[in-house]
């Protein structure tokens, strides 16, 4: 009995342990930006290893607001993300929903080729997008923008919701259509609530698709009037130096609506609402 408690606290102190180690690593990179964000000038090295150096200054932030159009790449990206969201959210749940209650031809050619789609970069789809918003005249637009960040996205958010509404059962929508639903009333007052979960991650990944995304942006927006967080953010860096102090403060910025967002959301991410919805 002995032996067996001390295995368990052995086992605890290895377990917090490495806990403790990988967290010292997540978050070690954090607390560098935000000392880098706090010194003067464009210093990006020092040999202090204070959190907060002895000459912090928020003269970084201050230029953030007052000097740079920083509020405009922030709508600006604030914008396109929620467009592709909710977009992204609208187009696969719908689209997830005909691929796991219907059969039709080309269901599987069409998983399948929605598949294979992720193998591939969206760096590599780049030329052909970039001809085919050319012939349609979006490029330096958000249209265009908008566009490709949502084609990027759908393949994982239409396989994410069809994944989870095999999950919920038939009968849900069978006793729905009993007390009078049809197919759309079904879906939406029956199994929409049931996958929230799923609409939550399909949200955060179009929204995190197109707030940080740099390369696609780089090539369709030409008008700095148009410029998103990531080009605008590039705008920072020159050929003989760069404003580390600007990255630093910006950077830490622009994570806020993330982690925001993820702390209001993470309740829902937590499967399983589908627990007790069926009686036996």
């Amino acid at each position: 009995m002995m032996h067996s408690k001390r295995k368990k606290v052995l086992q605890k102190i290895i377990t917090h342990a490495i806990l403790i180690v990988f967290t010292i690593v997540a978050v070690y990179p954090v607390l560098q930006v935000v000392t880098i964000s706090l010194r003067p000038g464009d210093k990006l090295l020092s040999t202090s290893l204070e959190i907060i150096p002895a000459d912090a200054t928020l003269e970084s932030y201050i230029s953030l607001f007052t000097d740079r159009p920083f509020l405009k790449w922030v709508l600006n990206s604030a914008l396109i993300s929620f467009t592709v969201t909710l977009t992204g959210v609208v187009l696969a749940s719908m689209t997830g929903y005909a691929f796991s209650r219907f059969n039709f031809f080309g269901k599987k050619a069409g998983l399948l080729s929605l598949l294979v789609t992720q193998m591939f970069p969206a760096t590599m789809l780049l030329l052909p997008l970039y001809i085919m918003l050319i012939y349609f005249g979006l490029i330096n637009t958000y249209s265009g923008l908008i566009v490709i960040y949502t084609a990027t996205a759908l393949p994982f958010c239409i396989w994410t919701m069809k994944g989870y509404y095999d999950t919920i059962p038939i009968s849900l929508e069978e006793a729905a259509r009993i007390d009078g639903c049809n197919q759309f009333q079904s879906f939406y007052k029956v199994i929409l609530p049931l996958a929230a979960p799923a609409l939550v991650i399909t949200g955060l990944f179009s929204f995190m698709t197109a707030w940080s995304e740099y390369i696609v942006a780089a090539q369709i927006l030409q008008d700095s009037e148009l410029y998103t967080l990531p080009l605008g953010l590039k705008s920072f860096e020159a050929n003989m130096s760069t404003e580390w102090g600007l990255y630093g403060a910006a950077s830490l910025i622009v994570m806020i609506p993330v982690v925001v967002l993820f702390i209001v959301l993470s309740k829902w991410l937590v499967s399983g609402l589908t627990l007790g919805s069926v009686k036996g």
